[in-house]
C-alpha cells in the first residue's frame, strides 16, 4: 500500500452511449441503449437516461425493449469508439509513462511514475484537468477514483459516477470497504459469493472477521488469501503498462438458429478469417485455434486443435476450425459460433503444407473463374442487386442532404435524420433502401478538432438544414423510430 493516492483509476460514463448522444444531438438527454438490436442482442452499454428504467448491461435487449420501448436502440460503432479511446489514452500518457489500459474506456495510471508529488492535493489537482482535458477532446465525461491501491481507485472512481472524482486517503481504506457487499471484491463472482453466503458472509468487514484460514477453507489457499487480503485494503499490484493478450477471437451469434451443416461450416470459415484479421491486425501469430459453439438449449462446448507452430496463415486456421466443427454435432441447431486463437507469439512459423493448401486453393478458385461463361458485369450486377442492410444508429451521407445516421429501417424504407455533432437537432427523412444517392459514411469527430477529424474517408459533409423551420415537425420523439427486424 502506498502513502499517497497516487494511483488513478479512470472509467469513461456510460462511454458507447454517451458517444451516441454527443455524435447525435436529437438524443442528448434521452434513454439510449447500444448493443445487439436484434431478438437475441444483448445490452453493451446504457445511457443513465435509460438506467433509470432498470437496463443495465449484459441485459437481453429484448428485456430491455420492454422495460423501456421509447429509447433508441443502436448498433455499436467501433471506429468511433477506437477514435476516441486513443485521444483519451493519449491524455492518459502524457500523465505517466505506465498506462494500464483495461478496456477502450478504462485505464489505471501510476501517477508517482510521472513524477507526481505524492500529496493529496496534488494527485486531486492532475485528476480533475485529467476530466477538464477530457471533456475538451472528446465532448465526453469520465470518472476519477484516487487511491494508494488499484483495488481501492477503482471502488473510488465507481464511486465518483457519473462525472466526478472521489479520493480515498490512506488509512481509510478499512472504514470504507467495511459496508459494503463482498461483490465489491474483485475475483468475487456469483459462485463465490454463495459460497460465503452460506457460510454467513455478506459485507466487506464479515469477509475481514472471519479470517484467512476460515476464507482458506471455503475458497482454496489462493483465492481465500487474496480475499482476505483484499478485505483489509491490501492490494500491492503494480501498474502494468503492457497487458499481454492470451487469445484473439470472435463470436457471432444469430438470430434463427443455424440447422443447415454447410451454412454452419461456412459460418466457422468465415470467423476464422475474421479472427486472423484481428490477429495481423495485433502483430501476433497462434498455435491453438479454438471453436466454440453454443446449441439451441444454450449448451455450450469448446474443441481445440494445438498446430506445430505459431501461424497467422488464414488458410491454416480456416482448415483446423472446419476439422474441429466435424467433432461437433449442430443437427439440433446452433445460436452462437466463435472462433478464437491462444497461444499467441509474436513470430510465425512457416507451414509446408499450409502453403501447399493455400497453392492448391488458389489453383481451384483461378479453375473456376476461368470455367465461368464471360457474361461482361454479371458477377458485380448480381452484387449491386442484393439488398443493403441499414442498421439504426449508423453513419450515411446522402448526396443532396449531408451527413446523418440511421434512425430506423424496414418494409424497404430507411428513415434518416440528417444532423452533425456540432449542429441542432436535424431533419428526418425517408428514403428507399436502394436509393443510389444514400451510401454509407463514417464517423466524425465528437468536437470540431478532435478525435477523428480528418482520418474519416468521408467528407465531413453538413445538412443543407441544420434545424427545423418554424412550426416543422422534426420527429424528435426517440418512440418514432422504425426499428430495424
Amino acid at each position: 500500500m502506498r502513502p499517497a493516492p497516487t494511483i488513478l483509476h479512470l472509467d469513461m460514463d456510460a462511454f458507447f452511449a454517451a458517444a451516441e448522444q454527443a455524435a447525435k444531438p436529437s438524443l442528448r438527454g434521452k434513454p439510449v441503449v447500444v448493443g445487439g438490436i436484434g431478438p437475441r442482442g444483448v445490452v453493451s452499454t446504457a445511457s443513465y437516461e435509460a438506467r433509470v428504467f432498470g437496463i443495465r448491461s449484459a441485459m437481453p435487449t429484448a428485456q430491455a425493449r420492454r422495460l423501456c420501448p421509447n429509447a433508441a436502440y443502436l448498433t455499436p460503432r467501433f471506429t468511433l469508439y477506437r477514435q476516441v479511446s486513443e485521444a483519451v489514452m493519449e491524455l492518459l500518457h502524457a500523465l505517466s509513462p505506465l498506462v494500464e489500459p483495461l478496456s477502450l474506456d478504462e485505464a489505471f495510471v501510476d501517477l508517482e511514475a510521472g513524477g507526481v508529488p505524492p500529496e493529496t492535493a496534488a494527485v486531486r489537482g492532475v485528476g480533475e484537468q485529467l476530466r477538464r482535458d477530457i471533456r475538451s477532446a472528446t465532448g465526453l465525461t469520465g470518472s476519477v477514483g484516487l487511491a494508494g491501491a488499484k483495488l481501492l481507485a477503482k471502488i473510488a472512481s465507481e464511486a465518483a459516477k457519473p462525472d466526478g472524482l472521489v479520493v480515498i486517503e490512506p488509512g481509510t481504506e478499512r472504514e470504507l470497504l467495511g459496508p459494503m457487499t463482498v461483490r465489491t471484491l474483485p475475483g468475487v463472482g456469483p459462485a463465490t459469493a454463495e459460497a460465503l453466503r452460506r457460510a454467513g458472509i455478506h459485507t466487506v468487514a464479515e469477509t475481514a472477521e472471519a479470517g484467512e484460514a476460515e476464507l482458506v477453507r471455503l475458497l482454496g489457499k489462493a483465492h481465500g488469501a487474496g480475499l482476505y487480503a483484499m478485505a483489509l485494503g491490501r492490494d500491492d499490484r503494480p501498474v502494468v503498462a503492457e497487458r499481454d493478450a492470451k487469445s484473439i477471437s470472435v463470436e457471432d451469434t444469430f438470430e434463427v438458429d443455424l440447422t443447415d451443416r454447410t451454412r454452419v461450416r461456412s459460418e466457422v470459415l468465415r470467423l476464422a478469417d475474421r479472427c486472423v484479421q484481428r490477429l495481423r491486425a495485433a502483430g501476433r501469430s497462434g498455435r491453438t485455434v479454438v471453436i466454440k459453439v453454443r446449441n439451441y438449449d444454450f449448451s455450450t462446448l469448446t474443441r481445440s486443435e494445438t498446430l506445430r507452430g505459431p501461424t497467422d496463415d488464414p488458410a491454416v486456421i480456416r482448415e483446423a476450425a472446419a476439422r474441429l466443427l466435424e467433432m461437433v454435432d449442430t443437427t439440433g441447431g446452433v445460436r452462437l459460433l466463435g472462433v478464437g486463437v491462444s497461444g499467441l507469439a509474436d513470430f510465425t512459423q512457416e507451414d509446408l503444407f499450409a502453403q501447399v493448401a493455400t497453392e492448391r486453393e488458389a489453383e481451384e478458385t483461378a479453375k473456376a473463374a476461368a470455367a465461368e461463361p464471360t457474361g461482361g458485369a454479371e458477377p458485380h450486377e448480381a452484387e449491386e442487386e442484393r439488398p443493403r442492410r441499414w442498421h439504426p444508429g449508423l453513419d450515411v451521407v446522402h448526396e443532396e442532404f449531408g451527413a446523418g445516421w440511421v434512425q430506423g429501417s424496414g418494409v424497404g424504407r430507411v428513415t434518416v435524420r440528417f444532423e452533425t455533432p456540432w449542429s441542432a437537432p436535424g431533419r428526418v427523412r425517408t428514403f428507399a433502401v436502394e436509393d443510389p444517392a444514400l451510401r454509407p459514411g463514417e464517423p466524425l469527430p465528437l468536437v470540431r478538432g478532435g478525435p477523428a477529424d480528418g482520418q474519416s474517408s468521408e467528407p465531413a459533409i453538413l445538412p443543407k438544414f441544420l434545424s427545423p423551420e418554424p412550426g416543422e415537425d422534426t420527429g424528435s420523439e426517440v418512440g418514432e423510430e422504425i426499428s430495424s427486424r
